[in-house]
């Protein structure tokens, strides 16, 4: 392949040229000795062009160091210009660690107010407000007198049919009220805003403009209506929808430095970086969020990009951990401390819970897809309003009954993954009570394995109801058009599973501790099982079932909990969730989304088997009409406008003549266009007759006749070729690694064809019996 050079290369032969025509330099304008706005731009939902990108900001970068020797305010700006990159993160850190700090202290204060008001100040949520009370036991430190539930407000008393009504309809009344206040603001101010934004990022991070999408009226609009969603009780997460809103920062924030204002290809290691904040303030974990943006979202990450996404998700997460959002002075969202160690035996168990995680992701995935494809295709997408008010009506309806669906999904999280301790009121340690000396025999603050009570067992069959109503509804809730992450939801699906089979293995221990599989290790009254730590594991295998992660999942969970020790048990249910969902497919959901949506994204972890050639898959075929093409000189300017209108592509290639179809080089259609139009406006004499040339020489014209356009500073000299016989697996692999979205087929150095990433992307669908025309952009 040719070396990649861009047209910049080329703008002093062309001022050499414009000197030695005829009609003199001052009639001539060559566009890239005086550039033109726009050109080098790109069109709304198109593809980036990596290489001419890299090669625009090497110029820039040999240019300032030259510079630098010169003078010392050149140097000073040569410093500054290395030093924009790291002063950029810092400013992403920061803002998006302020950003999550707001919305993690709204939203636990919207959940709050579904049950009820503080009176010393409204702007209290349940927790802060009973702190400030003096009279909160430890038994009961839900409750105090200055928090009211909404029964106690209006009708005096907090007992009885009447008051649970009254608190059941006011339950229903603000989820309603959050969720239509979410779609309406995504709806009228920002279409953008809705959805978990992953997909999205990661089609924009391998090349793709979506105007807008990381815009301000996005991250305003986002942030507001990820809040009201989350504390409307509908399933879904702000996890996901962070990283989008680090990224809109990140997006906004470049446009204050010129290296990454004028640069797509500078601006999405920037946005690379964003994605690893966003996961380190959504989970308090910033090297899972280093981690997450290398494995799931990049698919451009050099060194460089390692680094400064290093250094922006520890500023984020010491800004978060200053605000303290979680009260606890702790930045993990789930802080655990489970005694005791984990047995070799309990391998099996986590095993399991693997293979759990991946049938539920498999599942999840396929149910998902199918609701979203019927979503589009009928009347129910006209809806969006209606459909969210219906669901968010039907999840508090159900919800709230149960007292493990009414809680928020982290709250539920926190409360499985809670090691049982001595003073537990919680439900899920309804032990029976076992004599003292058997209990002390208990190692640390944990207690011996005990036989469970009335209490234990309510809770059980409550979290059975919970699991099926969870995995059910966040099917029909993700997709919606409200902000909808989908980390805690899946999270919570695992973790009630793991927690049932972690009581069941309790159970199993304390009732037969001298058979031959407890023997040796579990002896009574010591604490052998630890439900928590099945309930941790659970959560990140349903997690990894569905998102495909790996090592940035096991890496997330330990920073999440703290739960150092626990590695292997982690790896073993991810790398287990992991092939049992790869084994019904090999998307996960943020790729299966990218798949329906009909974005250009070549997915690097998929292998392409087929034995295709080139000259299978270019176009034209051989029933179509010829390449639509430009000669290098000949062609009138009303020629090439006639062309240029009756057809739609991106480019045109360029070749010596239209007998001899040697090629030349390549030319954007937005730059060619911007061109004329500019040199109608500024050049004399331009009209549709001028010859337009893409030759180093003007040819001489008559001197009657009207001045030549030279358009050969737009032309790309070294177009992108492989030959009609190159292997499509090779041609795959060039447009992946180098992020091309055209490449040009030649034989003999005869132009033949052209293949686009869009060609590449609709053979890859037939291959797998696929609608190929489900690929709808560029």
């Amino acid at each position: 392949l040719p070396t990649p050079r861009t047209p910049q290369h080329y703008s002093s032969s062309s001022s050499r040229a414009a000197g030695m025509n005829g009609n003199g330099p001052s009639k001539l304008v060559d566009p890239l000795e005086d550039p033109l706005p726009g050109v080098g731009t790109y069109e709304d939902f198109n593809t980036i062009d990596w290489v001419r990108e890299k090669s625009k900001d090497r110029d820039r970068h040999r240019e300032i160091t030259n510079k630098s020797r010169q003078s010392t305010v050149a140097l000073l700006h040569s410093v500054s210009d290395a030093f924009s990159g790291w002063l950029l993160m810092l400013l992403v850190g920061l803002m998006s660690g302020a950003l999550a700090g707001g919305i993690d202290i709204a939203a636990h204060w919207l959940t709050d107010m579904k049950g009820g008001v503080c009176l010393i100040g409204f702007w209290f949520n349940h927790e802060h407000c009973c702190w400030k009370s003096n009279e909160a036991t430890f038994q009961d430190r839900d409750r105090c007198p200055q928090w009211q539930s909404w029964a106690e407000l209006i009708t005096g008393t907090s007992e009885g049919a009447f008051a649970y009504i009254v608190n059941y309809l006011m339950y229903i009344f603000w989820a309603l009220l959050f969720s239509f206040l979410a779609v309406t603001l995504v709806r009228a101010f920002a279409p953008y805003a809705c959805g978990s934004g992953i997909p999205e990022i990661k089609t924009i991070l391998s090349g793709f403009i979506i105007r807008g999408y990381l815009g301000k009226w996005t991250l305003i609009i986002k942030t507001i209506t990820l809040v009201l969603a989350v504390s409307s009780g509908l399933s879904l997460g702000k996890e996901g929808p962070l990283v989008h809103v680090a990224c809109c920062c990140a997006n906004i924030l470049c446009h204050l430095f010129t290296k990454y204002r004028k640069n797509e290809a500078k601006r999405r290691e920037v946005l690379s970086a964003a994605a690893a904040v966003g996961v380190s303030v959504a989970f308090g974990a910033p090297i899972g969020g280093v981690l997450f943006s290398l494995e799931e979202v990049s698919y451009y990450f050099p060194l460089k990009t390692l680094w400064r996404s290093f250094f922006a998700a520890l500023v984020a997460a010491f800004t978060l951990r200053s605000i303290n959002p979680f009260g606890n002075s702790r930045l993990v969202l789930f802080y655990v401390e489970f005694h005791a160690p984990w047995h070799l035996v309990e391998l099996a168990p986590f095993v399991l819970l693997g293979i759990f995680g991946g049938l539920w992701g498999a599942l999840f995935i396929r149910a998902n897809i199918a609701w979203c494809r019927r979503r589009k295709t009928t009347r129910l997408g006209h809806y969006p309003v209606i459909e969210v008010l219906v669901v968010a009506a039907l999840t508090a309806l159900l919800a709230y009954p149960n007292s493990y669906t009414r809680m928020s999904g982290a709250e539920l999280i926190s409360e499985l993954f809670n090691d049982c301790s001595l003073l537990d009121s919680s439900q899920l340690c309804g032990y029976k009570q076992v004599s003292a000396n058997t209990s002390e025999t208990g190692v640390g603050n944990s207690l011996a394995d005990r036989p469970a009570g009335a209490g234990l067992y309510t809770a059980l069959w409550q979290l059975a109801l919970a699991l099926v109503f969870k995995m059910m509804i966040t099917v029909i809730t993700f997709g919606m058009k409200v902000p909808s992450g989908l980390f805690i939801p899946s999270m919570a699906v695992g973790a009630i599973a793991g927690r049932l089979l972690g009581v069941g293995m309790e159970q199993l221990a304390y009732y037969n501790h001298d058979s031959f599989i407890f023997k040796g290790w579990c002896s009574p009254g010591a604490d052998c099982i630890t439900p928590g730590l099945y309930a941790m594991v659970g959560a990140a295998a349903c997690l990894g079932g569905v998102t495909r992660m790996t090592v940035s999942l096991v890496v997330i969970m330990f920073e999440l909990t703290g739960g150092l020790e626990y590695i292997v048990p982690l790896m073993a249910a991810t790398m287990t969730s992991k092939w049992v969902a790869d084994a019904f497919g090999r998307e996960g959901i943020y790729e299966a989304h990218i798949r329906l949506n009909g974005y250009p994204f070549l997915e690097p972890k998929e292998e392409f088997e087929h034995s295709s050639l080139t000259v299978d898959v270019m176009r034209p075929k051989r029933s179509d009409p010829a390449l639509a093409v430009l000669t290098q000189e000949g062609m009138t300017v009303g020629q090439v406008e006639a062309l240029v209108e009756s057809t739609h592509y991106s480019g045109f290639p360029v070749v010596v003549s239209q007998e001899s179809q040697r090629l030349v080089g390549f030319v954007l259609r937005r730059d060619l266009l911007i061109s004329i139009d500019n040199a109608r406006k500024r050049q004399e004499g331009v009209v549709s007759a001028s010859q337009v040339v893409f030759t180093e020489h003007a040819p001489s014209v008559a001197a009657d006749a009207p001045p030549p356009l030279r358009l050969r500073g737009i032309m790309d000299l070294s177009p992108f070729t492989v030959t009609d016989h190159t292997p499509m697996d090779i041609t795959v692999d060039i447009f992946r690694k180098l992020g091309l979205r055209q490449c040009l087929v030649t034989h003999n150095g005869r132009l033949l064809g052209i293949i686009t990433k869009k060609d590449i992307l609709k053979h890859m669908a037939q291959i797998a019996n696929r609608d190929p025309d489900s690929i709808l952009f560029n």
